[in-house]
């Protein structure tokens, strides 16, 4: 039987892919950000998970606000990165794992929540600028990702319960697949910030650390919270970090904390937490 051995939680800022690119690890400004990742590093090349399950979104790179879904699932066998502007990154393609991916889809589907599927298309900076924080790249990637593509841009959004209970609906999906694999849950995004309006470049610190305190113990209070009371708090881009919550909804309900750690260097706060 596949299981669910933990999960992280991790902003997917681009920049933390470009100063990874130029070798900023001993960078001032950025060292206190790689150190935060270096136990989640370690965690991951003990445990050696067989697939990380990746729930992140689209930044306009490969999905369209003419055809933009809610929930995407990835079910090819690899996974191309995504030039965003800038050239791709000199990274391995993302290895897919086909049989699981599916298995979840029908399991999805068949507890009601309507997906999107797709194959051979390109993944952004939501998804591999964490990954390449956490996961060795060469020679190649040490396992699989499944990527759930998730709308938090384009209104309505999902509710944050929503995105709560379809993180146990991707545990059971899991805990129901025959093979014997571990699969490590990985939920992306924020944390407080805004890049449009009258409160461009809004941080909220306390908020932050509330939700990182409520993300481990009172998830369900998140989840009862509206995608208005988190741009509140957060910050209009902010509240995405509802994907947090696909994160931790799939993990057991005495789930713990083992790290965290924060960095507010600029217009995001940037965090990583990991739970087991």
């Amino acid at each position: 039987m596949a299981r669910i051995i933990g999960g992280i939680g991790t902003s997917h800022v681009p920049t933390i892919g470009i100063a990874y690119d130029k070798g900023k690890q001993e960078d001032p400004d950025w060292k206190p950000l790689f150190q935060g990742y270096e136990p989640v590093a370690r965690w991951l090349a003990e445990k050696k998970p067989d697939v990380l399950f990746f729930c992140f979104n689209d930044h306009a790179t490969t999905f369209f606000f003419d055809h933009y879904p809610t929930f995407a699932l990835g079910v090819g066998d690899e996974y191309r990165i995504a030039d965003e502007g800038l050239g791709v990154r000199n990274i391995p393609p993302l290895k897919g794992h086909t049989a699981l991916a599916r298995h979840i889809a029908t399991s999805l589907v068949n507890e009601e929540f309507d997906l999107t599927l797709f194959q051979d298309l390109p993944l952004d900076h939501g998804l591999h600028s964490p990954l390449t924080m956490m996961w060795p790249k060469s020679p190649d990637w040490p396992g699989a990702v499944i990527p759930l593509v998730v709308n938090v841009l384009q209104h309505p959004l999902p509710t944050p319960r929503r995105c709560y209970k379809l993180g146990k609906a991707i545990r059971r999906a899991v805990e129901s697949f025959p093979e014997n694999l571990k699969v490590a849950m990985v939920g992306t995004g924020g944390l407080s910030h805004q890049m449009i309006g009258e409160r461009a470049g809004f941080n909220d610190e306390a908020w932050d650390r509330e939700f990182l305190d409520l993300i481990e113990r009172d998830p369900e209070r998140l989840a009862s919270m509206t995608i208005e009371d988190f741009m509140r708090r957060g910050g209009n881009e902010g509240a995405e970090v509802i994907m947090w919550l696909i994160m931790r909804g799939a993990l057991d309900e005495r789930a713990k904390k083992l790290h965290q750690n924060y960095y507010l260097p600029m217009t995001t706060a940037m965090a990583v937490a990991l739970f087991e």
